[in-house]
């Protein structure tokens, strides 16, 4: 049953796209009620209260990103735009996307196993064999390496949309090392705290418990079984622009922060240094790409990495997380390919499907993009963030005539995508509920025999009215993402 619709300020246009809050006829979801009457009872001076004083919150805490652009000589760094209406969703809702992640990331754990060993998957003609080993983050060193615990990725950032019908579809795989995490706990924290009335209203799942899995999942990676493993966050270093959430993370779960020269290879083993000598590390939660983890295996210019890791690793005395090589199954072009693996490995149909996706090393399907580039999203596939990109519907004559000799130059490097109608959902502007699209950024975590998704995710914002780029290194916003108990 829908809730009658409430005049302006707390109204807005929902017919043009699939709106997380109206209905069709413009009638409010029930499940959004107590959010939307909340709101409405509130005086446009009392949120511009609670709005600076979460903003203040922010700043005090640091809860930052920084953004390197072009135009910019210097990196800047800003809090993240942080918009205090939830996106809420029905438990009927969450249980079918919970299924339907644990299944995704079962089959890419399966794939990339298989990748690295017996090839099967090639070798029956379901994937060809140069998108695997000619992939840019393929690793000949895990070729027959068994992983601690068969996790390849303990974490997994899988990015889920809406089409204009309310179906959800997985728009991207992030496997090697996942961001967002931070803002999904500190933005829950806020609103806990600054809308508290309505956060224990709403009968909200927590998310708390998550920060106990994603410690349980690095601590069954460890080495021997080792019961109290010693275990150690890898960040590139206070230039990184998810340092803040490096940080968070050490300090929520209770593990070192370490920069590379923290750690020394001896005897087949990682140690960290500290005034009281060297100290054996049993797990790294690594936050750099595989190119910088071991200069003597990798990129030999690397300074953020540890020298000999890799021997460390293949010896079993230590374990990664995420496994070297895991790139190799988020890449974009391999992205099409992922219903068939959970056929080929689970048996089973994909709960969760693609958007509609041309691999350009195939002649039919670059044919039918360079002709249609003016209605398509084109992605290069080994580029993440938002970069490497072109959105057709909104790009110029010129931009589409310059990424179309790039196309032509190495069509293999991209992928194209049918532009989809992003879901909608309410945004605060000056005291004006306003439509913005969205995706959601869902989060999975696996040892070695559990798999555990956090309940609601980070929802992502364009916070450009049209705009479709919900990245944080593109100026896009988060919100808080409430799944209801009932």
């Amino acid at each position: 049953m829908s809730i009658a619709r409430q005049p302006e300020p707390y109204y807005y246009d929902a017919r043009s796209f699939f709106d997380e809050m109206y209905d069709p006829d413009l009638a409010l979801r029930p499940h959004y009620a107590t959010v939307h009457q909340l709101f409405s009872r509130l005086k446009p001076s009392e949120l511009l209260n609670r709005q600076h004083a979460l903003e203040q919150r922010m700043l005090e805490e640091g809860i930052t990103f920084t953004l390197y652009t072009p135009d910019q000589p210097e990196p800047l760094e800003r809090t993240i735009p942080f918009d205090y209406i939830p996106r809420v969703i029905p438990a009927e809702e969450w249980e079918m996307i919970e299924r339907g992640l644990k299944q995704r990331v079962r089959a890419l754990n399966a794939f990339t196993h298989d990748i690295y060993h017996r090839q099967h998957i090639i070798a029956d003609g379901l994937i060809p064999r140069r998108m695997v080993v000619g992939n840019k983050y393929y690793r000949p060193e895990m070729a027959g390496l068994d992983v601690p615990g068969n996790a390849y990725m303990t974490t997994s950032g899988i990015d889920l949309i809406r089409d204009e019908s309310g179906q959800y579809l997985v728009l991207e795989d992030n496997l090697r090392s996942p961001s967002g995490f931070s803002y999904l706990y500190t933005g829950r924290s806020l609103m806990s705290e600054l809308f508290h009335e309505l956060y224990f209203s709403c009968s909200v799942r927590g998310i708390e418990q998550s920060l106990n899995n994603f410690l349980s999942s690095l601590r069954s990676l460890a080495p021997s079984g080792k019961r109290d493993p010693f275990i150690v966050l890898l960040t590139p270093g206070p230039y990184n622009s998810a340092f803040f959430e490096h940080t968070f993370l050490a300090q929520q779960m209770g593990i070192h922060l370490v920069e590379g020269r923290d750690l020394v290879y001896k005897d087949q083993k990682i140690y960290l240094r500290d005034l009281r000598g060297l100290r054996q590390v049993d797990v790294i939660y690594r936050r750099i790409d595989d190119d910088y983890l071991d200069p003597l295996a990798f990129h030999p210019d690397s300074m953020l990495g540890v020298p000999g890791l890799m021997n460390a690793y293949r010896a079993g005395n230590v374990a990664i997380a995420n496994a070297p090589g895991t790139g190799v199954a988020d890449d974009k072009a391999v992205y099409a390919y992922v219903p068939d693996m959970i056929r080929y490995y689970l048996g089973e149909e994909p709960i969760l499907g693609n958007v509609p996706t041309y691999l350009l090393s195939r002649k039919e399907d670059l044919a039918y993009t360079l002709a249609n580039l003016d209605k398509l999203v084109v992605k290069e596939t080994s580029l993440s963030g938002g970069y490497g990109m072109l959105i057709g519907p909104q790009a110029s004559a010129r931009e589409i005539a310059a990424f179309a000799e790039e196309i032509r130059k190495s069509p293999e490097r991209y992928i194209a995508q049918e532009t989809m109608k992003l879901s909608r959902a309410p945004i605060m502007n000056n005291g004006t509920m306003c439509p913005r699209h969205i995706d959601l950024r869902a989060f999975a975590l696996m040892g070695s025999s559990e798999l555990h998704v956090i309940p609601g995710g980070l929802t992502r914002v364009a916070l450009q009215e049209g705009s479709l780029v919900v990245n944080s290194s593109q100026g896009g916003g988060v919100k808080d993402t409430w799944v209801l108990n009932r």
